[in-house]
């Protein structure tokens, strides 16, 4: 089965669209089992300080409460120790966790709409793809 470790952003678009590309990662997520996800502490926090955004908190669907839902998939998914910590491979040196806890986690994809990180492609046999790309190897 593939793991992956998704990006803060893909968890906010989600939150924000179901019908995206992150929106329907997610759902095959938690419905359909179709995938794992890995998750460090250092990503569970970015996503949950990142859902409180007041910015965000205006665009997130009426149907989910955000916290909540994010717990659904904190609870389902693999949490790594994120102890694994990365030379600077990232221009963004926070963008490093998510790498760090895909090789911690064995995950094979990083799904991100990053592009710094979308600019690494690949670490150490992890692949750093857009969230289409993620739902069109789903799709395979």
């Amino acid at each position: 089965m593939r793991r992956a470790v998704l990006d803060a952003n893909v968890y906010v678009s989600a939150a924000v669209h179901a019908d995206g590309p992150p929106g329907q990662i997610v759902e095959r997520f938690l419905r359909r089992a179709a995938f794992e996800i890995a998750l460090s502490p250092a990503i569970v926090e970015e996503v949950l300080r990142a859902l409180t955004y007041p910015r965000v908190r205006k665009l997130i669907r009426g149907e989910i409460r955000p916290e909540l839902w994010f717990e659904d998939i904190v609870m389902l998914a693999e949490l790594v120790a994120g102890e694994l910590t990365l030379p600077a491979l990232c221009d963004d040196p926070d963008d490093d966790k998510y790498i760090a806890a895909a090789i911690e986690g064995n995950a094979a994809f990083v799904v991100t709409g990053d592009r710094q990180l979308l600019a690494l492609a690949e670490h150490e046999g992890v692949h750093i793809v857009t969230p289409r790309v993620f739902l069109d190897l789903l799709d395979m």
